[in-house]
């Protein structure tokens, strides 16, 4: 993670992937799969990376509801969102928020990271550019 990004954290407490994010790795990732094929697999996985707890999950929306502990002890939450965009193809987008007023020095941006990096590598023969 770069300086700037650092210094970017110190400000925002909160971070999310996009169509329209400016970072090209905060992008919303798409997947050549069924959302409910998605959904399992995502679902399964999170519930299997430690440090992070399942609160929440809702199928017919497609969200899963994260919590995780930073080291400094704020709790940041996180949604994963799994949405269907055509019979065979699905986009999935990820929050991170910090709870409390300061800034998070890029805590939210690395879990999203984290998250992503596993979930690429899990749907990487499926993973559109």
């Amino acid at each position: 993670m770069s300086f700037k990004r650092t210094l970017t954290g110190i400000f925002r407490s909160q971070e999310g992937t996009s169509d329209r994010a400016k970072m090209p790795e905060l992008k919303t990732r798409y997947y050549q799969l069924s959302k409910d094929k998605v959904w399992e697999d995502v679902s399964s996985t999170l519930k299997k990376i430690p440090g992070y707890k399942v609160l929440h999950e809702v199928p017919s929306v497609g969200e899963i509801t994260l919590e995780k502990r930073s080291g400094f002890g704020r709790t940041m939450d996180i949604t994963v969102s799994v949405i269907s965009t055509g019979p065979v193809r699905t986009a999935v987008d990820i929050y991170s928020a910090t709870r409390g007023s300061l800034g998070d020095m890029g805590a939210n941006y690395r879990n999203i990271m984290q998250l992503l990096a596993i979930l690429d590598k899990k749907f990487s023969a499926y993973k559109v550019s």
